[in-house]
């Protein structure tokens, strides 16, 4: 494993660095700073489709579907730099991340050309339809039902928590087409262009007072017959190659997002003399470390090219950066006191450290609960029998 970066790697760096700051001083200033996923949605767009015009939208894609065919180092390297700028984060993850390597991975060549170049170009966002009311971390338990009918997909259930499903053009969805089935068996995995009546999305409002999520319902919402992605029956198999993009070399750039957010809590600590307290300068070490061990990780998960066996770092890294993040979050509360409980805006308009707490309480819930991730520790890494499970 390589921990550092060629000099080539290095001038790359440079590359996007520039490339970036200047457009956040530049045309794209408003944005620059912006931590809530749906303010200013339509600049934010605009700024999808700026990536995509400059081919840095999906940097690792091939060069025919809108990328730039870059390395593994180069990917990681402007996942950081992105970070490092204060760009927003992108409202086309989903898209960019999870539906568009999918795509490259199981569609068809049709469904390349239909997708991939909208995608990179900023101009097809997508958002997830997986969990449900009663399927949560449990995927395996969906509900919502779709039937062959007429040379198109029918669908009836109801999604939770889609991410920016409000703005967003299509929406991949797992769906029960068999009859009776249960568990992972009679599961197929469909793409759906969201503006149609079969479709009403509800927006949920956070804890936070942001409102990035939706309720997402379907009733006799349509897609063609051609929108699947693999085989009828196969959306189980899908579902979990697209679950294994997600671990991917964004992870790097999320840190660098955790990065700024311990800055900003040493910052704060040293400005109102909470760094005094030894407890406080302990509690942001331990932070320190924390964060660290994890770039390490990542970079060894990462550097992993025998895909034949199970990778301990990929199932351990969701568990340990929102453990981390749950108490980076509780240790900005505690540096800022109860001048963290005011804000000098409007309800809830609050600055980064608090919304870091309040948004870090769902890091442990969403994406696999930390219950379900020591499962897959104990079950796929340690190879412990599975835990029993109650019919259905």
């Amino acid at each position: 494993m390589r921990l550092g970066f060629t000099p080539e790697e290095e001038l790359f760096r440079a590359e996007c660095a520039d490339w970036l700051n200047g457009q956040m001083a530049g045309e794209f200033r408003d944005i620059r700073g912006i931590t809530k996923l749906t303010a200013a949605p339509e600049r934010r767009k605009e700024w999808e489709q700026r990536l995509g015009e400059a081919r840095w939208s999906c940097i690792g894609w091939p060069e025919q579907w809108g990328g730039r065919g870059a390395s593994l180092a180069q990917q990681v390297i402007f996942a950081e730099e992105y970070a490092r700028a204060g760009v927003p984060g992108r409202v086309n993850h989903i898209g960019i991340e999870l539906a568009g390597p999918t795509i490259l991975t199981f569609g068809t060549d049709e469904q390349k050309r239909r997708f991939l170049p909208d995608i990179a170009a900023g101009k097809t966002i997508f958002c997830q339809g997986f969990s449900e009311p009663n399927a949560g971390s449990d995927l395996a338990s969906v509900r919502t039902k779709g039937r062959l009918e007429g040379g198109q997909w029918v669908v009836n259930g109801q999604k939770i928590w889609t991410s920016l499903a409000h703005i967003s053009d299509w929406i991949f969805v797992v769906t029960r087409t068999e009859e009776g089935s249960q568990g992972p068996k009679g599961l197929t995995f469909l793409m759906m262009p969201l503006d149609q009546p079969g479709i009403e999305v509800r927006g949920i409002t956070q804890i936070n007072g942001d409102a990035e999520f939706n309720e997402t319902f379907f009733t006799d919402a349509t897609c063609p017959a051609d929108s699947l992605i693999g085989a009828v029956g196969d959306g189980w198999r899908i579902a979990m190659g697209l679950l294994a993009f997600e671990r991917g070399v964004s992870t790097l750039g999320q840190q660098m997002g955790f990065r700024n957010e311990l800055d900003e809590i040493i910052a704060a600590a040293r400005a109102n003399g909470a760094a005094k307290n030894p407890l406080i300068r302990q509690r942001i070490a331990q932070a320190e470390i924390g964060l660290r061990l994890m770039r390490y990780g990542a970079l060894r998960m990462l550097s992993n090219t025998d895909h034949s066996k199970i990778d301990g770092a990929a199932l351990t890294y969701k568990i340990q950066w929102a453990t981390w993040r749950r108490n980076l979050g509780e240790l900005a509360m505690d540096v800022l006191g109860q001048a963290g409980e005011l804000t000098e805006g409007a309800d809830y308009e609050w600055g980064v450290l608090p919304n870091l707490f309040l948004y870090s309480r769902a890091d442990t819930i969403y994406g696999g609960t930390n219950q379900i991730q020591r499962n897959l520790i104990a079950e796929r890494g340690l190879g412990m029998p599975r835990e029993p499970r109650g019919q259905a």
